[in-house]
């Protein structure tokens, strides 16, 4: 990153920010964003006291940032990057092998992820299929009873064809395919699902509600929308709705392991991971009430999602997945992963970051205007396989004792070194 033009009124800014006669976010406009972050960092450190160089030392587009990732941008959170693979794909949108970054603090993931792809390489490879069953956004409105609510409900099914035309003038790439109406009885909640490209297509879904609500639904029905998400989308929690009918991308990959391959990679046995998977994944998640019946496969996801720019709280939804792991005959051991409800996108967001394109270009994922929804597609094959990796890896561990002291190996360091000290 190259030092931006010190602006006149620098000192003075640093100066007000830090008595407060000026707020973070009330810089005066047409400071360049690189002297915006700057001024915001100098106060920032002489307020906390703290000497900031690493958090000022950035590669991406700071007016880019700015606009559309992040306000009151003093710099950057950096995030270990390592690469696992090749691990094996075979999709409609991936045949082949694909090396995969992951941005991790944890350390012993990349490690434990690797061995898992070595597995499934040498096994011939993970089997994935990727549904896109769209992202969904939930208005909520509130009515005067059960009579209005069932005319409010009557009319949107109605006009549904002037609904789709109006959320699908929103965008060139915005596909309306479903109005679902939950009701209690002076509520009604309508879950609009969409078929969104390459995008991931969260905030694509949020504006076409937006449009159709205030323009068609509230006019049309004398009923108040109470609240543009109701939380029945769901975003970014942990939902049965999710589970059952999906949200984003539906992930599933498989494989299966010879008994060869399981004791000279992976240093376990069918018997032994199915006995895991029992107890663990499986009993261990109903005594917990999880949702989510594997071993970890938001440790996967983060770093995916890190690495090539995804929202990052969508994790959530992600982790609800459910591992398989059943014997076969002559001591192999078929392996699987189902994940029901993971937002993704190859283009928007966190994607469009210097950092983030370089990771997704590694994936050969390039988003093609004539070929929508490819892309991410293929994004979510290779996720898939990944996630499979990772879960594989663990669950051996788990049978032969190996997680402590991987951990002890590979995830302790030395004493840190003071904040700025080389």
């Amino acid at each position: 990153m190259s030092e931006p033009l010190r602006h006149p009124d620098h000192g003075s800014l640093v100066r007000e920010l830090v008595d407060g006669t000026r707020g973070f976010h009330q810089l005066p406009d047409g400071i360049a964003e690189g002297e915006a972050a700057a001024i915001r960092r100098e106060a920032l450190g002489r307020l906390s006291g703290s000497h900031l160089p690493d958090i000022g030392h950035y590669s991406f587009d700071a007016e880019t940032a700015a606009q559309r990732n992040v306000e009151n941008l003093v710099g950057v959170a950096q995030v270990p990057l390592g690469i696992v693979g090749p691990v094996a794909v075979h999709g409609e949108q991936v045949d082949g092998d694909v090396y995969v970054p992951l941005a991790t603090t944890e350390g012993a993931l990349i490690a434990s992820t690797n061995r898992g792809c070595a597995a499934l390489s040498r096994s011939g490879g993970a089997r994935v299929f990727v549904e896109d069953v769209g992202m969904t956004r939930a208005p909520v409105f509130q009515t005067s009873g059960i009579d209005e609510t069932r005319r409010f409900v009557a009319w949107v099914a109605d006009h549904e064809r002037e609904i789709r035309e109006a959320a699908e003038a929103t965008s060139r790439y915005l596909r309306l395919t479903e109005v679902k109406p939950f009701v209690f009885p002076t509520t009604v909640f309508l879950r609009f699902r969409f078929d969104s490209g390459d995008a991931m297509g969260m905030n694509m879904a949020t504006i076409a509600c937006d449009r159709v609500v205030t323009d068609l639904i509230e006019p049309g029905t004398g009923v108040r929308c109470t609240a543009l998400s109701g939380n029945y989308c769901v975003d970014k929690k942990p939902a049965a709705v999710n589970f059952q009918e999906g949200r984003g991308k539906r992930l599933f990959a498989e494989a299966i392991l010879g008994e060869e391959i399981l004791e000279r990679v992976l240093k376990t046995t069918a018997e032994s991971l199915a006995e895991v998977q029992y107890r663990k994944n499986l009993l261990g998640s109903i005594a917990a009430g999880s949702r989510g019946f594997n071993a970890h496969f938001a440790n996967v996801l983060a770093a995916f999602f890190i690495a090539t720019g995804q929202d990052l709280a969508h994790v959530v939804d992600g982790s609800m997945g459910v591992t398989f792991i059943e014997p076969r005959p002559e001591r192999s051991v078929y392996f699987s992963v189902f994940l029901p409800a993971v937002p993704l996108g190859a283009v928007g967001g966190g994607t469009g970051l210097a950092t983030q394109s370089e990771a997704l270009s590694i994936l050969g994922v390039r988003a093609d205007r004539e070929r929508p929804g490819r892309a991410v597609k293929r994004l979510a094959e290779i996720l898939a396989a990944t996630v499979l990796a990772g879960e594989m890896s663990l669950m051996a561990a788990f049978t032969s004792r190996d997680l402590a002291s991987a951990h002890e190996r590979l995830g302790r360091g030395g004493p840190l070194p003071e904040p700025g000290s080389s």
